[in-house]
């Protein structure tokens, strides 16, 4: 009597143990492959597999505000020392997760490390302690090699580090690829390239970016790489006088972008080329989109529009 051969067993179905409370993170949990073990996000994670998920956090700040009074109310928060984001602590609590994803790079873009160890002490009392604590893992890169280093470390605390070093790998090679890797023309040869990070009033890029705009070929006005954006006037934009003006205001897509650099009054910059970008994919976030940003940048310097990436508005 031949034995019918034994089913294989089900594979392990992996408990939603992640929590991400800004989008960079939840961007490199999917490109793990760990999206199936993600519990819970941030109200600004937008990558599509987080449909249905619970988010945990809120601003504080109105988004549909105009431009210049989303940067007072963001000013009057720091200034008195308040959080500019909410924390859902019960139902983070309630998710029982092992890791939650944080970042200390910028106060202004997500839930800082400070603030969430902060608000988790100050609740702990009022809400039963989960059955494991959860580990805490704050990103903090400000440059390519830091944002890989960040990748790399999430990818040893999820189990997935060989996954990680492959993905940096990858993206170090494309970034080496990029047209200004060799410093080839030189700096002083390059067009000049304004990045607005805020049109209202004006921030110029900062961390990351300016080092996207020398990877693509460019020579960046005002921003420096490494150090974080900063205000600006459009008079000292004028001093740098830049030949393409690129507005990334910081979290929104190509078509707000679109909106405000068809508003800006850029008259006292004759002659430069202005374009929108996908700041949230490309430019905003620490994550692998980061080298995305730079081919985008590289292409519109040579007058090229990528689809659904970039579009020149002036």
């Amino acid at each position: 009597m031949t034995r019918a051969p034994t089913p294989p067993e089900p594979a392990p179905t992996l408990k939603p143990d992640l929590v991400s409370l800004l989008p960079s993170a939840t961007d490199l949990i999917f490109a793990l492959g760990l999206g199936g073990r993600l519990a819970g996000v941030s109200h600004s994670c937008d990558h599509p597999g987080t449909a249905g998920r619970p988010v945990l956090t809120r601003s504080v700040v109105d988004p549909s505000l105009p431009a210049a009074e989303i940067d007072r109310a963001v000013g009057e928060a720091l200034r008195e020392g308040r959080p500019l984001y909410e924390v859902n602590w019960a139902g983070l609590r309630a998710l029982k997760p092992a890791l939650v994803v944080t970042q200390d790079v910028c106060e202004v873009c997500a839930v800082s490390a400070s603030s969430f160890d902060l608000g988790a002490g100050h609740t702990a009392p009022a809400c039963p302690a989960p059955e494991t604590p959860w580990t805490t893992l704050s990103l903090s890169g400000t440059s390519l090699g830091g944002i890989l280093a960040d990748l790399e470390a999430l990818g040893e605390a999820t189990g997935t580090a060989d996954r990680a070093r492959a993905l940096a790998d990858e993206a170090r090679a494309r970034w080496e690829r990029l047209p200004g890797a060799n410093t080839s023309p030189p700096l002083d040869r390059r067009p000049r390239v304004l990045t607005l990070e805020w049109t209202d009033p004006p921030f110029y890029g900062g961390h990351w970016v300016p080092e996207q705009v020398e990877q693509a070929g460019g020579a960046s006005v005002l921003g420096r790489p490494g150090v974080p954006s900063g205000r600006t006037t459009w008079e000292a934009a004028q001093r740098g006088a830049p030949e393409v003006v690129v507005v990334m205001a910081c979290g929104y897509g190509l078509s707000e972008n679109v909106a405000l650099a068809r508003a800006l009054d850029l008259g006292n910059l004759p002659g430069a080329q202005v374009w929108a970008v996908d700041a949230n994919a490309l430019f905003s976030r620490p994550s692998l989109g980061v080298v995305r940003g730079a081919e985008v940048l590289s292409e519109l310097l040579r007058g090229v529009a990528c689809p659904g990436e970039s579009l020149r508005t002036a």
